[in-house]
């Protein structure tokens, strides 16, 4: 993978899963919605000034994508959401927005 490019699809990851987790709260204010299931399926990475994460997440029958971004370690932020895409189904695929 070059500096820029997204990574393949990888599947989730228990550090994945954290992150999806703590961003959770900023999607549920975003769209006014609370979320039983919240379960990173797939992911894809971005290297930039630090990361941003696409991430799959399954909520009941729908998914959810995710772009969240971690700032370098040495910066001390949390991830933060940066974009979504509500609506989509498991076969959609994880691209770039």
């Amino acid at each position: 993978m070059m500096t820029g490019g997204l990574s393949d699809p990888k599947p989730a990851t228990a550090e994945v899963q954290h992150l999806a987790d703590q961003v959770k709260p900023q999607l549920e204010s975003r769209e006014n919605k609370t979320y039983q299931t919240f379960t990173a399926i797939i992911y894809r990475t971005q290297v930039v000034a630090g990361t941003n994460y696409f991430i799959k997440v399954q909520i009941s029958d729908e998914y959810i994508h995710l772009k969240i971004f971690q700032a370098l370690p040495h910066e001390n932020q949390h991830p933060s959401l940066t974009g979504y895409q509500t609506g989509k189904t498991r076969d959609d695929p994880l691209v770039y927005f």
